[in-house]
């Protein structure tokens, strides 16, 4: 293993902003995993943190195909995880949503030019990746409809789902979409939580990159080989919205089978506590991605469940 830094940027008032990746074997540009690009990232960044002490492990054992190269960037916004913000601390602008970067540019341009450079290149990219709003869902690898996606090849990650969606405008400047145009085959890996740690499911999307590169001979090892990846569109999914704004009081959790009018959801008064909204099931399903805010707005989608 070799610790890197990909990326400097000096900073008027405090210590450096660094980027560091981890290296391990060498050869073709095989995977690259990039975490935390936000500060509230927590899992994301957890999840490669993992990858790097089991990489290393391998390495240390002989586990890694000679001939291949792995690159995990476990942050690429410390700064931002530091100052407790989600975005970046000087503009509040989204590093993912600047790609594939400006050297010129402004500062978040030129943080997503240096790290795009970095990720040149390699034949798969995982990024680990979080909803933009406060939501929770179950472990699964999306894609992005460029005409370049390749479903069955997410199966390999072996988790539950493989979601497919049609890119919307801002979805241009994201590193999945731009990785795609760029030749690399890429992959956003959605690990539950954002702002929290679930061991469970960082240990399990760990597994499904080991997996994945298993699959495609970069490690000697035997692993279990997972769920048989169901592909989802996601424009399939039931979305169930608020009908009120309140405070948000869940009666079902991520994975739960749910039936036809059954209870999803209180909204209530936030002044004096009464329900005055609730949110029930509009057919049979499976929860998918659920709102973990304890605030929601009229009209914010609230569920998301996989039709049975």
């Amino acid at each position: 293993m070799k610790k890197e830094c990909l990326f400097v940027l000096p900073s008027p008032f405090r210590d450096e902003f660094r980027i560091h990746g981890f290296r391990f074997g060498s050869g073709e540009k095989t995977l690259a995993v990039v975490g935390a690009m936000r500060g509230n990232e927590f899992q994301q960044q957890y999840v490669c943190a993992l990858l790097v002490e089991a990489l290393q492990d391998l390495e240390e054992r002989g586990g890694l195909a000679e001939g291949r190269e792995i690159l995990v960037i476990p942050s690429a916004n410390p700064f931002a995880m530091n100052a407790g913000k989600r975005f970046w601390t000087m503009d509040n602008t989204d590093i993912n949503r600047v790609f594939p970067g400006y050297s010129l540019g402004e500062t978040t341009q030129r943080v997503a030019a240096a790290l795009f450079e970095q990720l040149q290149g390699y034949r798969f990219g995982v990024q680990a990746s979080s909803y933009y709003l406060p939501v929770s869902c179950i472990p699964h690898v999306r894609l992005l409809r460029t005409g370049y996606e390749d479903a069955e090849l997410a199966q390999g990650f072996g988790l539950p789902y493989t979601l497919v969606r049609t890119p919307r405008f801002f979805d241009t400047t994201t590193l999945n979409y731009n990785w795609q145009i760029w030749n690399t085959q890429a992959f956003s890996l959605y690990a539950g939580p954002t702002g929290s740690l679930c061991e469970e499911l960082a240990r399990e999307c760990q597994e499904a990159v080991l997996r994945f590169l298993e699959l495609h001979g970069v490690l000697r090892s035997h692993r279990h080989p997972g769920y048989r990846s169901e592909i989802l569109q996601e424009d399939a999914l039931l979305c169930v919205k608020a009908r009120r704004a309140g405070i948000l009081r869940l009666r079902c959790a991520v994975g739960e089978n749910v039936c036809k009018g059954q209870l999803l959801a209180q909204i209530l008064d936030p002044y004096d506590g009464s329900v005055h909204g609730e949110a029930c099931a509009p057919e049979d399903g499976k929860v998918f991605s659920l709102h973990t805010g304890p605030l929601v707005l009229e009209s914010a989608v609230l569920f998301r469940l996989i039709r049975l």
